[in-house]
């Protein structure tokens, strides 16, 4: 039988050992915290693409100051359709304005076919824009088109788009209309979507009464849901897949020091998200057909996102 010092010897060989092990559990997780850490900062690296605004240190100095003093900031999403020998078009064109100090978000889908006037090409398809000079046209036009700034962009290849909805596990949304697209049947409810079923379910329009108003709406459906996944624990464990996925598909004028801003200070804006839509009608002009937008909804576009930067 063991006397009370042998007793008391095996309780502190036992909580050395508990002490060891709990010692190497942290220091294993901080390490592979450190990877995560370092291959996002090197996915971030890869995947930047300034513009050549971003070479005037006037701008510089003006964005330093709008993070310093946590003042909302403006988006730009573009989902590209991208092929080999082709630029391509933007799919996909979504102006989010983050507001840090209300935590709240507008996100605004832009019709592919909105007439607007692209900068030294004259009037045309708003989703055009990218055809002609790519990202930094594309952003030009709908900083004309809306009198708003746009901040920063984000352009992903609607192939990475799929494959990012892969990585974290599908979305779950909830459906409005019953459809069929490309031989997928999308039934009325919740329905959870994998890459490629995401993919078809927010190209959908031409079953849609609303047609493009229709289809942006179900891509903000799918964006939020998939920001709100991205953002729960469970997400990590593919962090290293969307990553990869991030590299290969995606670039932005963000770099990590604007990141780790926005994570830090914009993080809770996705909370509270206010979706618009631009009202207009379909008009043919010399054979082709556009998404007419009068002026007074363009002032009305601009004067709500203007009024949400501005709140306190």
């Amino acid at each position: 039988m063991a006397t009370r010092k042998e007793s008391k010897k095996k309780k502190r060989g036992f909580f050395k050992w508990f002490a060891i092990i709990i010692v190497a559990v942290i220091l294993l997780g901080g390490g592979y915290l450190f990877y995560l850490w370092s291959k996002f900062s090197d996915t971030v690296d890869s995947i930047h693409s300034p513009l050549s605004r971003d070479e005037d240190p006037g701008r510089q100095k003006e964005l330093e100051s709008v993070f310093k003093n946590k003042k909302s900031i403006n988006i730009l999403l573009l989902g590209v359709d991208e092929r080999e020998g082709d630029r391509g078009r933007s799919d996909t064109m979504i102006l989010m304005s983050l507001n840090p100090k209300t935590d709240s978000m507008i996100m605004l889908s832009i019709p592919r076919d909105t007439y607007v006037d692209i900068p030294n090409r004259g009037k045309d398809k708003i989703n055009h824009a990218y055809a002609y000079g790519g990202t930094e046209l594309s952003v030009k036009t709908v900083e004309g088109a809306f009198d708003l700034p746009v901040h920063f962009y984000a352009k992903v290849n609607m192939e990475g788009f799929k494959q990012g909805i892969d990585a974290i596990g599908g979305v779950t949304i909830n459906n409005k209309q019953a459809f069929t697209q490309d031989g997928k049947q999308f039934p009325t409810g919740e329905i959870t979507l994998n890459g490629s079923d995401a993919l078809k379910y927010i190209r959908m329009r031409k079953q849609d009464a609303r047609g493009d108003l229709g289809r942006n709406e179900r891509q903000r459906n799918v964006i939020s849901a998939a920001m709100n996944k991205v953002a729960s624990v469970g997400s990590i464990t593919k962090f290293d897949d969307m990553l990869e996925i991030l590299g290969n598909n995606a670039e932005t004028d963000l770099n990590m020091k604007r990141i780790k801003s926005l994570f830090s200070g914009y993080r809770d804006t996705r909370k509270h998200i206010k979706t618009i839509e631009i009202s207009g009608q379909g008009q043919i002009i010399n054979k082709v057909w556009y998404y007419v937008v009068n002026d007074n909804e363009f002032n009305r576009i601009t004067t709500e996102i203007k009024k949400h930067m501005e709140a306190k």
